[in-house]
């Protein structure tokens, strides 16, 4: 249904690669969670964003990349939503990608606020892909980025990388927990982030150096 007067505004921003035979269909199935909270009967009546200039949802059948700049207006109950809609993507996704969700507050006036008075507004991060492993990857990549873009303030890049090795080790470690929780056999030793079919198998996060 349509949600008036929602607390927030909520802006939804990734692009995801799908596997070569995903179709529409699939992606519909995969995003229901998000188009019925927008109030769709389908990804198609939902999928176009409440600001004209942002694309909404769409797919590009040519790359097989899902493309989402879309904006929705709710409440807190759509971080469930989002993530409902993430564990579908994860069935039709060819690699790791991360989804930005932003969340504005619509109550809140710069100018008629107290002094002390802060906007909720707030951000989240998710991240799918067909593997735990994908997953991590991206997630590393990420945190790498970010640490370095900080750190070559004050140091040469060539003087990281003991901090991005520190940063393998970690993600290596928390690989190695999930899969002795899963009960499987330790993974391939090597580069690369590809996986193996399964829950959870697959090489650890690559090293880039």
């Amino acid at each position: 249904m349509t949600r008036y007067n929602a607390p927030f505004e909520i802006h939804v921003h990734g692009d995801v690669p799908l596997r070569d035979d995903v179709g529409y269909a699939q992606i519909q199935d995969a995003l229901k969670p998000l188009w019925q909270y927008a109030g769709g009967k389908s990804l198609a009546g939902a999928a176009e964003s409440s600001y004209e200039d942002e694309p909404g949802i769409r797919f590009d059948a040519q790359e097989h990349l899902l493309q989402m700049c879309w904006t929705v207006p709710g409440d807190e109950d759509f971080r469930q939503v989002i993530e409902e809609a993430c564990m579908g993507l994860n069935e039709i996704a060819s690699a790791g990608a991360p989804i930005e969700v932003s969340f504005y507050d619509t109550e809140f006036d710069e100018e008629e606020a107290p002094e002390d008075e802060e906007a909720r507004d707030d951000f989240m991060m998710c991240f799918v892909g067909p593997t735990p492993a994908a997953i991590m990857q991206v997630q590393r990549d990420l945190l790498v980025q970010d640490v370095v873009h900080v750190m070559e303030r004050h140091f040469d890049a060539s003087e990281l990388t003991d901090v991005v090795a520190s940063i393998d080790r970690l993600f290596n470690q928390r690989f190695d927990a999930l899969v002795n929780s899963m009960q499987l056999g330790r993974p391939p030793r090597g580069h690369g982030g590809g996986g193996a079919s399964g829950h959870g198998g697959g090489r650890k996060p690559r090293h880039l150096h």
